[in-house]
């Protein structure tokens, strides 16, 4: 079924009782070409990807629980490609191209809001960086516009200009930046993948890989155990116990990150802006929430919660930027399971097991990837060879030392990226 307008309106006169599930609801088949185990947005896309660009169709994705369940569904929703380093910077501008037609691509309303992203900066020396990564990302072909203390009051006159610990010299402006609706950029690559004939396996829990003579042969799951060519770890903050029953160690490790949603407010925040000395970063939903986040706790765990000193952290950020936060009560909040790299950029590689994926690491940048990241994760599985915009997202690079992207230039330390 294509959705649009006209159907919308159709339905609605008919009492909505004509629409199809958005997907099938099959169950495991005893043998694919490629499994794909993690059904957020990273192995949706991918999955979606190898149909549609590589005409694969004997694929499904394993998921322990329901699509758009984990980390996809529960995110702060940023969209960007504001990076400085190469690697990264192509990866990431790829990505964004791809979100700027997504909608058209899926027929589906992800709800991409090109708001614009505001980096703010509060010394000479930020502002130099910042002068830096906005030149990069000219060169690279993206947008960036540096603006001056009244340049960004201009746009944000809610902000506290007066504050003296971190005065606001200026801010780094993103136009093409901005949010999408987190949940339904799952929904929307789940019903493309399931159009183009890749099964999606629901409350279906990997238990173990199996593996032979140094290939991959399948998985055992929940529902039976499921032969396989090709299997790709797609599990975002489990990504080192699904490697683990492969026997692979990865170089990750797991974090917690929380976020908060404010009651419903009229219109305040028209972008989204990011408050570097705090790490606090804000916008505002669609239903008016404030949607925001800061640091993530700073102590490796499993645990999709969160803790108070860090929860204070946050609500101390968001007063000293704009104080006008605190009338504003808190609804909820949500801990998402971060797989945090040594330098704070992704992996998308072979393994040293034939036939085994990996597509993981993806610290802070795991949202705004999921189109880019299906993309060349789909390339990579069905070409064995890397796509150009992911060629430095190698998993060896930790072993060997040679292509390490430092982002953010705080050295080879998990929770410090």
């Amino acid at each position: 079924m294509r959705y649009s307008g006209f159907r919308v309106l159709a339905q609605g006169l008919r009492g909505n009782t004509g629409w199809k599930p958005a997907w099938r609801k099959p169950d495991p088949r005893a043998d694919y070409d490629i499994v794909i185990i993690g059904g957020g947005g990273h192995g949706l896309s991918t999955a979606y990807y190898l149909a549609r660009n590589h005409g694969l169709k004997n694929i499904a994705v394993l998921e322990k629980g329901y699509l758009g369940g984990g980390n996809v569904g529960r995110n702060t929703t940023i969209v960007r490609a504001n990076y400085f380093l190469p690697g990264n910077q192509e990866f990431y501008s790829h990505s964004l191209k791809l979100w700027e037609g997504l909608e058209r691509e899926l027929n589906y309303n992800v709800m991409h809001s090109q708001r614009g992203l505001i980096n703010l900066f509060h010394s000479d020396g930020q502002r130099d960086a910042f002068v830096r990564r906005g030149n990069a990302m000219l060169a690279q072909g993206d947008d960036a516009i540096l603006l001056d203390r009244e340049g960004v009051r201009a746009l944000l006159p809610y902000l506290d200009f007066e504050q003296t610990r971190f005065p606001i010299y200026g801010g780094l402006y993103h136009p093409r930046g901005g949010t999408a609706r987190h949940d339904a950029v799952a929904w929307g690559y789940a019903r493309g993948a399931d159009r183009l004939g890749v099964d999606l396996i629901e409350n279906c829990e990997v238990t173990g890989i199996d593996i032979a003579n140094g290939r991959v042969r399948g998985v055992q799951t929940t529902r039976g155990a499921i032969r396989a060519k090709k299997v790709a770890m797609v599990a975002a903050g489990r990504s080192s116990q699904v490697a683990a029953m492969a026997g692979m160690r990865l170089p990750i490790e797991s974090h917690v990150l929380q976020a908060f949603v404010t009651e419903g407010l009229k219109p305040c925040i028209d972008h989204v802006v990011s408050f570097g000395m705090g790490h606090f970063y804000i916008s505002q939903s669609d239903k008016g929430g404030l949607v925001f986040g800061g640091d993530l706790d700073f102590y490796a765990s499993y645990a999709a919660r969160g803790n108070l000193p860090m929860v204070e952290h946050v609500m101390e950020a968001g007063m000293t930027l704009m104080p006008m936060i605190g009338r504003a009560k808190v609804l909820r909040s949500w801990g998402g399971i971060m797989d945090m790299s040594p330098d704070g950029s992704p992996i998308i590689d072979k393994t040293p097991i034939e036939g085994l994926y990996v597509n993981c690491g993806w610290n802070y940048g795991g949202f705004k990837a999921v189109p880019a990241s299906g993309w060349c994760l789909a390339h990579l599985i069905a070409t064995d060879q890397p796509h150009p915009v992911a060629a430095r997202f190698r998993l060896d690079r930790f072993r060997t030392g040679r292509g390490l992207m430092d982002e953010e230039g705080t050295g080879s330390q998990h929770n410090l990226h």
